[in-house]
């Protein structure tokens, strides 16, 4: 497909392709999984889409969102992400710049001066001189500095795309966890908006039967306090839904500012549901030791410094480079005609064969930056093995917590049902009819917590094992 035919359709995209670039995204990732380091720079091909994007009118509250659309999104628009690309473009500028050194520079020059004849340092004198070179030159031998500076650049290159992968990671988790806490915050709504109905159907039958005389004005006036509370948490859950949408919108990079968008929100589908799974903890270990960007992106950098060591100690070895060019000079009259000019070929070299030991302090700091970088290494391994045991840890109790908060719920509502029926024949008070009632509210959202919580628990351990996110994975 021609640029020009590509390039209207990048410009048209809004929320409604997001799942076409999470599409695209696994497509890629289909394509890489046998290729580390295309793997580890996989989001690289989003850059030019998103900044097209970006460039375009700004991007409206879309009217439903759900969790793939909001993954697409801030593939896109994350500001850690967007961050992250940019540091790779900074570090191709390096090996750029480094690479310089390695293939034939080409230089030119030209001056061009009037003088008093008084002054004048030629032969005849005269009132005007110029001068153009044309030069070239090649390094030959430099202490094998060069090869290994880029080298050392490329490593660093790789590590950076690396770092792209961890940041994704990262900022993906986040998202999911802000996505879920919209689901929880909105469940909730729903869990005391049902508990204040049920109150309010029983404060209805608490006036009925004091308005017959079957009971007094406490039991009306205790059904009233308790309907009163009820609101409380429900303006409560209320103002954590608000808060919730805009932690996502901070995770997902939404910049839109605009007077339509301010009072917009989209409906979020999805549910927080609890689908059982299992995880061994030697095998999320021993993933964690493989597939862990960050720990790659550390060992890039750790063979960078052992080239940046090869790179200093080349000061200890003479510099050779071949020139070469062509000259023209002024002749002995002011015609440009008459102008001397020829070329030159030669040969230069520089040794520092003492430098009051400036190359010996160099390597002896490049070898100390090795050793830290390896040192960081092995803590950094120690720090994942660490995460991923309490992440382990955190899905185990959440696995616990989500399978016991089912069976109390199921509990609960039969206890309401219960307690309303032996209210109803006279058999029980409305204090039991309203304990039953807070204890269903309590199960009901003790469970949508447990699910919200096992969610974000696989979500955290997969993300502490290296696993790209679920909706990206091929």
């Amino acid at each position: 497909m021609k640029l020009a035919r590509i390039l209207p359709l990048l410009l048209s995209l809004r929320p409604s392709a997001w799942l076409f670039r999470v599409a695209a995204a696994r497509a890629i990732f289909r394509r890489a999984r046998h290729r580390p380091m295309v793997r580890a720079g996989v989001l690289l091909p989003f850059a030019f889409a998103s900044s097209l994007a970006r460039s375009a009118e700004p991007t409206p509250v879309p009217p439903r969102l759900d969790l793939k659309g909001a993954i697409g999104f801030a593939i896109e628009n994350n500001f850690a992400i967007r961050q992250a690309r940019e540091r790779i473009k900074q570090q191709d500028g390096v090996t750029f710049e480094i690479s310089a050194r390695s293939i034939p520079n080409v230089s030119a020059n030209a001056a061009y001066q009037r003088n008093d004849t008084e002054i004048s340092g030629g032969f005849p004198p005269g009132n005007q001189s110029w001068q153009i070179n044309l030069t070239a030159s090649q390094a030959i031998y430099a202490g094998g500095g060069i090869r290994s500076a880029i080298k050392s650049s490329k490593l660093t290159r790789e590590a950076a795309a690396l770092e792209l992968q961890a940041v994704t990671n990262d900022a993906l988790l986040q998202v999911r966890t802000a996505f879920y806490g919209v689901l929880l915050a909105r469940e909730q709504i729903v869990v005391q908006e049902s508990n204040l109905e049920l109150l309010q159907q029983q404060l209805k039958t608490a006036t009925d039967r004091f308005d017959a005389g079957t009971v007094s004005s406490f039991e009306k006036l205790r059904a009233e306090v308790a309907m009163a509370n009820a609101k409380v948490p429900l303006i409560t859950a209320r103002n954590t839904f608000r808060l919730a949408i805009e932690s996502l919108r901070q995770a997902l990079g939404f910049t839109t500012y605009t007077p339509e968008s301010v009072r917009q929100t989209p409906e979020f589908l999805g549910t927080l549901e609890f689908t059982p799974r299992n995880f061994d903890l030697q095998a999320v270990l021993d993933a964690a030791r493989s597939n862990r960007p960050d720990l790659e992106r550390i060992a890039k950098l750790a063979e960078a410094r052992g080239e940046a060591v090869t790179t200093v100690r080349s000061g200890f070895y003479p510099n050779v480079a071949a020139f070469g060019g062509w000259t023209l000079r002024k002749g002995g009259t002011n015609s440009f005609g008459d102008s001397n000019n020829g070329w030159l070929v030669g040969v230069q070299s520089q040794w520092d064969i003492f430098d009051g030991r400036a190359t010996q302090g160099r390597v002896l700091q490049a070898k100390s930056q090795l050793e830290q970088v390896k040192l960081s290494l092995t803590e950094a391994q120690l720090a994942v093995d660490v995460e991923v045991r309490r992440a382990h840890s955190q899905w185990q109790q959440a696995t616990e917590l989500a399978e016991a908060s089912a069976r109390v719920v199921e509990q609960a509502t039969e206890a309401v049902r219960l307690a309303n029926a032996r209210y109803n024949a006279g058999t029980s008070t409305q204090l039991d009819v309203l304990a039953a009632q807070v204890d269903l509210t309590t199960a009901k959202t003790n469970q949508i917590q447990a699910y919200h919580g096992y969610n974000v628990a696989v979500a955290a351990l997969r993300k502490a094992t290296g696993q790209v996110d679920e909706i990206l994975k091929p």
